[in-house]
């Protein structure tokens, strides 16, 4: 393999008191070349280093195929954070420290090289992070090389990104692989909803807010819905998604994330380890709902329709789909927390494409109230508690006098748009990475129970037991689901 390309690395730092607040990071990217990272990690960075007093960092890329180059590792670095708001110096100093190597990172000897390059580049006093932005079977490989690398770097931290695994065993697999290399203080598993501020800020809502924090429960919530509706068709990802389907791409991890900060509860005090012990405690007692898969589970797929004025084909009819693959682009399910907070109230998680509205919201819906008096009229529907991921948004629907029919109730909305971070999801993880702040990261035993709890509509559906329903793309789903 080549000699690390890096004409002027930088000098090695004072070593730091903590490994987690380092003054400096290589930031190794393997699949430096792909999608994820031009589209997101790299402008996600920049974002981060605008915002955030963040460690120096050295950006190492990496990928298996020759023709691969310093200067174009650079030219993608410059295009991917160009039109960020990230200073002019910044960038200059990010490109300059920028170094490459070409790596089979699924061979012990390549990958060993690459992180010794990486300290070379970076300073020997660097923390070196090594981020898998792969296909999930790849970066289950680059694990096993690292396993056989004798010489990993003091502190090492590794990055990877969901699908944890492809069902609970091969997840606890993973993670025992993990717990050889790293301590899980410094295994990362990336999943950027809980970057979203409105996922995290859920905790702050529920909590800090007296009048939602007396309302959090079954004693008030009549069922929750959890909705990730999104306009965008395939996009050309027919590779990895026909694969995986909305029910393993969106529910299995980002929505149950989602329902674990709605649910859990609130530690005494925010800690890493206290938050995701409260995650892992909340996901344990969560189940489809009467243990009954199929009566609790729904599962369509899109015909060709129009979205946004735009004409979407048959998915069947996409470039690279298999319709032998029975592959959902949307997925319900019903499931039940067995707490004493939540006892009795459905959780409905619920993603698809090529629909429309959009939709990317939390919604508790409220138990008729028990004081309404003779006479008065009440209004139809339910009070709801709306909080919108994306946009950011926070709506409290309520019962009041219509402007002129007293003690005649209408329903009316408390609206408010939230602003627009500086900072987005990627942005959020690239800077727990850096700094080694493990509050947004999936610990294992919770990425293992996140496959538990699907286990039984994963097996329902490929036994055939719930049908695969048919909805036209642009549509809100198939018109004989139930609306909530």
């Amino acid at each position: 393999m080549p000699d690390v390309q890096n004409p002027c690395p930088a000098g090695a730092s004072p070593a730091p008191e903590d490994d987690r607040a380092a003054a400096s990071v290589a930031l190794v990217i393997v699949g430096a070349t792909g999608d994820l990272t031009r589209r997101l990690l790299l402008p996600g960075l920049a974002r981060a280093l605008t915002v955030h007093d963040l460690p120096e960092v050295t950006l190492v890329g990496s990928a298996h195929s020759d023709g691969h180059s310093l200067e174009e590792w650079r030219g993608v670095i410059e295009e991917a954070v160009g039109e960020t708001d990230l200073d002019a110096d910044a960038r200059a100093g990010l490109v300059e420290r920028a170094a490459w190597r070409t790596a089979d990172a699924s061979d012990p000897e390549d990958l060993g090289a690459l992180l010794v390059a990486a300290r070379e580049a970076a300073g020997e006093e660097a923390v070196v992070v090594l981020y898998l932005a792969l296909d999930p079977d790849l970066a289950a490989e680059a694990c096993a090389a690292l396993e056989q690398v004798e010489d990993r770097p003091e502190g090492l931290r590794v990055v990877l990104e969901k699908p944890f695994g492809s069902d609970q065993r091969s997840a606890r697999e993973l993670n025992a692989l993990l717990g050889r290399i790293a301590g899980e203080e410094d295994v990362f598993r990336v999943d950027h909803f809980l970057g979203e501020s409105m996922v995290s800020g859920l905790l702050t809502l529920r909590t800090a807010n007296r009048v939602l924090e007396r309302v959090w429960s079954a004693a008030d919530v009549e069922h929750v819905d959890i909705v990730a509706d999104e306009s965008l068709a395939l996009e050309g990802r027919a590779g990895f998604y026909d694969g995986t389907g909305a029910l393993e791409d969106m529910l299995q991890s980002h929505l149950l994330q989602v329902l674990a900060m709605v649910a859990l509860e609130p530690p005494r005090r925010l800690t890493p380890d206290a938050l995701q012990d409260a995650v892992v405690e909340v996901l344990r007692a969560t189940r489809v709902r009467d243990d009954d898969a199929v009566a609790s589970s729904r599962r369509a797929r899109y015909t060709a329709g129009t979205v946004g004025g735009q004409d979407v084909p048959d998915y069947v009819a996409e470039e690279g789909v298999d319709p032998g693959n029975g592959t959902e682009t949307l997925a319900e399910v019903e499931l039940e927390v067995r707490t004493d907070r939540w006892a009795g109230v459905p959780f409905r998680l619920r993603s698809g494409k090529a629909l429309e509205p959009r939709r990317w919201e939390v919604v508790l819906s409220l138990r008729p109230p028990e004081g309404v008096p003779t006479g008065l009229e009440a209004a139809a529907g339910r009070e709801r508690i709306v909080v919108g991921l994306d946009p950011r948004a926070l709506r409290v629907e309520l019962a009041v006098d219509g402007p002129d029919t007293p003690f005649v109730a209408e329903r009316s909305a408390l609206a408010a748009d939230l602003a627009e971070e500086d900072v987005d999801a990627y942005g959020e993880v690239m800077r727990g990475v850096l700094t080694g702040d493990r509050m947004l990261s999936v610990r294992g035993d919770a990425a293992e129970e996140c496959w538990r709890i699907l286990a039984p509509v994963i097996e329902a559906w490929d036994a055939g037991r719930v049908p695969l329903d048919e909805y036209a793309a642009g549509s809100s789903g198939p018109e004989d689901w139930p609306e909530r």
